[in-house]
């Protein structure tokens, strides 16, 4: 009975590390390093478009960008950075309702983008608090933004900020 179960429980192991050692050896070949290197590196992140309308600045108020989320079908979606309104609507995937930064459709949620945080609690407009590394942070989401997204408008009604952080 021991010698059985001490058979079984060497085939159990032998037989998987007989197969990935075929498959290392004998299944996939080396890539020469030449063929590696010409092959394009695709980026996870979005290339900075140069069909981009020129900006508007049409005005919102922070209530009428709530219209804007993406939960109606067939209805754009608008993020806000520091009072200025991209249209995001070709990137649903990404921001529409149930997707990983839908927090951010349909209002300014600078404070969130600067702090790199997906609260809830966070997706507001007013910044005036984040320190200076966030600051940084926050300026380079919106200028990733500008060179990607139309600028459709202009929040009108923005929380009270203080002008030293713009």
């Amino acid at each position: 009975m021991v010698l059985q179960t001490l058979v079984t429980y060497g085939l159990a192991l032998a037989i998987p590390a007989l197969y990935l050692a075929y498959r290392h050896f004998y299944n996939s070949p080396p890539v020469p390093a030449q063929r590696r290197e010409e092959r394009p590196v695709k980026s996870i992140m979005q290339a900075p478009r140069e069909d981009l309308a020129p900006p508007k600045d049409d005005p919102y108020t922070l209530e009428e960008l709530k219209e804007y989320d993406g939960s109606k079908p067939g209805s754009k979606i608008y993020v806000a950075i520091k009072g200025t309104i991209f249209d995001v609507t070709h990137k649903a995937d990404v921001y529409g309702p149930g997707r990983s930064y839908s927090i951010f459709a349909g209002k300014d949620g600078s404070k969130g983008l600067g702090m790199s945080s997906l609260k809830p609690e966070h997706a507001v407009a007013d910044y005036s608090d984040l320190n200076e590394s966030d600051m940084k942070v926050l300026n380079d989401w919106h200028s990733f933004f500008s060179k990607r997204y139309n600028i459709v408008g202009k929040v009108v009604d923005p929380p009270a900020t203080d002008s030293s952080s713009l």
